[in-house]
């Protein structure tokens, strides 16, 4: 009786895996993630920046530390690579279970429709071209939180693992956190279920505090984040009306991101609306049959999530409701983390691939074909509505090769004390080897010391401050010509100029320094003097990096537990047999 289901199960892994490897194609050549957001080197380090121990948000803990850790053994291009691809084929994996767990009748056909739905969506495509690879982790483990919170309601031995598994690997990033708790709180906090509801919610809470441990301990640990983000930062990380959608409509069809540019070719033009209807029709055929399964308060639980997800993004982008972003942002330290408001539709994409799914369980009912046909066109509609995801997202997901003065560069500074100043001016960068897109400065993550940066993000329409004050004091200084007390005085005791990018650049305050190392790509400059230390004190490093630890042990010992409990269960049907 288990032999269709572990088939099915299996064509389904494998599935998700070559589409996952269809996506991101170019990305497996030799070379580094380098676009916009996403960065990757050989090798980064523990430093206060990885550790989100810095004046900045903790936005990229505990990922950066973790590549930092992993990197020490495995080349950090390849931690990236292989974690983007786990997050994107068990996000279609988990789709497929997802449908086999509410829907169990379903069969395979339905189970890999749900698959690509999950897969084969301009939220991926947008957030990879974006960069945010890490949030795509969050984004892969919603379908087995849903599956995991089931189980928990269910009683089923071993559903708490595999909850706290889910959440830990959501947990790789803040964002994924949150959406990882909320999504585990709708689950397990529906009516009904075989154990006490204050219960489940009590468990979701103490494994979310696990999870999300590095970056809460970090933000309350941390220096100078208190003054909040920016509140110009909400209406230019609002979502986004796409050609002939408007804001409801792009948010509908799982895109609207804030940056018109990190945008598949299809989704700039009037196209948009085609793929969306598309996905749209797909999705909404579907939800007369799950209507008629209302009574599972978990599927009516993950309609409404969706329609929350897609509702409160598109409010969020109303004169009023940019308003009471701003307000809140000014308010409440650590709202800014909710100001990108598009990445909260991520919520939606589990109720679209049941409902997909459901669709293609309807259609072979009412219109009886050979069985495979109304699956094989759900798959093919789902892809030709965004065409230019495969390969890349039209090629635009290539690895970079940096040039060797960077890793001279980090040899350099390894054993050295003093942070990092930047020259030119800015987060961001445009170099010849990195291709058209602007992409995030490599420096933090490929020097061995903390390297100070504002925050600050040029946008369309004006620029957004950053939390890094002590950054921002540098680099006025840099930009009038300073001189080498003040450098030292605020902890810097290294100014790299990278030469192969635009930027604002001031040749004087460079007179006095030290030069140590220079090409064509880069410079490297060491401030006379002893600089201040500025650095977290043991204290906190301790208990952020307990933190840390406290996150990898609960998702090891729960993903351990996940396989000891399945492998009793094969051995106990075995010797039943």
């Amino acid at each position: 009786m288990t032999v269709q289901p572990k088939r099915d199960s299996f064509v389904a892994a494998v599935y998700s895996l070559a589409l996952s490897a269809l996506i991101l194609g170019p990305l497996f050549g030799s070379g580094y993630l380098l676009l916009r957001d996403a960065v990757s080197t050989p090798r980064s380090y523990l430093t206060d920046s990885a550790l989100g121990l810095t004046d900045a948000a903790a936005r990229a803990v505990p990922q950066d530390a973790l590549i930092a850790a992993l990197s020490t053994v495995v080349d950090g291009g390849l931690v990236v690579k292989g974690l983007l691809l786990a997050a994107l084929w068990l996000a279609g994996w988990g789709a497929a279970r997802l449908v086999a767990v509410l829907l169990p009748s379903a069969g395979l056909g339905p189970q890999l429709v749900a698959s690509t739905v999950m897969l084969w969506n301009p939220y991926v495509a947008e957030r990879l071209l974006q960069g945010h690879w890490s949030l795509l982790a969050g984004y892969g483990a919603l379908p087995w939180i849903v599956c995991a919170g089931i189980g928990v309601r269910r009683r089923i031995p071993g559903s708490w693992w595999g909850l706290a598994a889910a959440l830990a690997f959501a947990g790789l990033t803040p964002t994924g956190a949150l959406l990882g708790l909320t999504t585990a709180l709708v689950v397990v906090g529906s009516p009904g279920g075989q154990s006490p509801v204050l219960r489940r919610l009590s468990g979701v809470g103490a494994l979310f505090l696990i999870a999300a441990s590095p970056w809460l301990t970090a933000t309350l640990l941390a220096d100078g984040v208190g003054d909040g983000s920016d509140p110009a930062g909400v209406a230019a990380f609002a979502a986004r009306a796409e050609p002939g959608l408007g804001t409801l409509g792009s948010l509908a069809g799982l895109g609207g991101v804030w940056n018109s540019a990190a945008v598949p070719a299809t989704r700039a033009t009037l196209f948009a609306v085609v793929g969306t209807v598309l996905l749209l029709i797909l999705v909404l055929s579907g939800i007369p049959a799950l209507w008629r399964r209302r009574r599972n308060p978990v599927i009516a639980a993950l309609g409404i999530l969706a329609l929350a997800a897609v509702l409160a993004p598109a409010l969020g982008a109303t004169p009023w409701g940019l308003d009471v972003g701003r307000w809140s942002v000014e308010s409440f330290s650590g709202a800014g983390l909710l100001r990108d408001s598009q990445k909260w539709v991520a919520l939606a994409a589990p109720f679209y691939a049941l409902s997909a799914a459901a669709a293609v369980m309807w259609a072979q009912q009412r219109f009886p074909l050979p069985r495979p046909t109304w699956s094989i066109a759900a798959v093919v509609v789902t892809i030709l509505a965004l065409p230019d995801l495969v390969w890349g997202v039209g090629g635009a997901l290539k690895p970079v090769t940096y040039p060797q003065a960077w890793t001279t560069v980090s040899e350099q500074l390894r054993g050295e004390s003093g942070d990092v100043a930047i020259l030119p001016a800015g987060m961001f960068r445009a170099f010849t080897y990195s291709g058209d897109a602007p992409v995030l400065d490599p420096a933090p993550r490929f020097l061995p010391l903390d390297v100070l940066q504002t925050g600050q993000l040029i946008v369309a329409g004006g620029a957004v401050g950053g939390e890094g004050t002590r950054a921002g004091q540098v680099e006025d200084l840099l930009l009038s010509g300073g001189g080498n007390a003040e450098l030292a005085a605020l902890g810097v005791g290294w100014v790299l100029v990278e030469r192969d990018t635009p930027g604002q650049f001031d040749e004087s305050s460079l007179r006095d320094l030290e030069k140590v190392f220079a090409d064509n790509y880069l410079e490297l400059y060491r401030v006379p003097g002893k600089p201040a230390v500025h650095q977290a004190s043991s204290i906190a490093r301790a208990s952020v990096i307990i933190a840390h630890l406290a996150w990898v042990l609960m998702g090891t010992v729960a993903l351990l537990s996940v396989g000891l409990h399945k492998n009793r269960v094969r051995l106990a049907r075995r010797n039943q047999t």
